[in-house]
């Protein structure tokens, strides 16, 4: 029986440290993501969602008639780039405390930051269109356009396979969640993968979307399903070889 106060100090220290709670780092992370489509959506109607293959002229005119638009939509954007980062540092941190000695973990958290940094890099690509004065030539929009598409498209959703794959692979070996989830990240993850070649083949850019909002509900799952440590696995597996018998 414990009847000292400092005996149990130690073990609230251990329960305490797991790092931010990685299901609500990702509700943050989609939550501001999809409230700059909705904003833009609000503001600037179907316009919102211009494609740079529209052309030069359409870039340029949309950039002069919806700046607001386009810029508010940018700084959410660029906010939500934020807590992915963080949630991918704290996957690798609890992984890591899980026991997970495999390059899984260590992919992951490249993914993430990848994913974080190039969502930033298309967040500034959309707050320089939207400044009047640099999208006088309808090529530089043009231009600015094509690396907000590119880097928010094919390099955000690249990264995010990752990510997705460094926990759901140890997930499913490990079985530290349902393996269904596991397999689920994994299929995301693939496809995620595969879209780097909607950037010769542009058809498969139809992976691009399938990547970023599946696997922004696949974050959130596994957040909230990722053990903690080592005690909350043994307990999980005792609880499943409860029911076998």
């Amino acid at each position: 029986m414990i009847t000292d106060m400092n005996d149990i100090r130690p073990i609230s220290r251990r329960r305490g440290s797991g790092g931010p709670p990685l299901g609500v780092l990702a509700i943050v992370h989609a939550g501001l993501f999809l409230l700059a489509l909705l904003v833009g959506l609000l503001l600037s109607g179907a316009d919102a969602f211009l494609s740079p293959f529209a052309g030069a002229g359409a870039v340029a005119a949309h950039a002069h008639s919806d700046w607001a638009a386009i810029r508010i939509g940018a700084m959410l954007q660029f906010g939500s780039a934020v807590p992915l980062g963080i949630y991918g540092a704290t996957a690798f941190a609890r992984l890591q405390r899980l026991g997970v000695r495999v390059p899984g973990p260590a992919i992951g958290f490249a993914g993430g930051l990848t994913a974080s940094i190039m969502l930033m890099v298309s967040a500034l690509g959309s707050y320089l269109l939207s400044r009047p004065e640099l999208t006088a030539d309808p090529q530089l929009a043009l231009a600015f356009s094509f690396l907000a598409f590119a880097a928010g498209g094919v390099g955000y959703v690249v990264g995010l396979g990752l990510l997705i794959a460094g926990i759901a692979v140890p997930g499913l070996i490990l079985r530290l969640f349902p393996r269904w989830l596991a397999w689920i990240g994994l299929v995301v993850a693939a496809l995620a993968e595969l879209s780097f070649l909607s950037l010769a083949v542009e058809p498969l850019q139809v992976l691009l979307p399938i990547g970023r909002f599946v696997g922004m509900a696949w974050l959130i799952a596994a957040g909230f399903l990722l053990p903690m440590d080592r005690r909350e696995v043994r307990d999980a597996r005792d609880a499943r070889a409860e029911v076998r018998s």
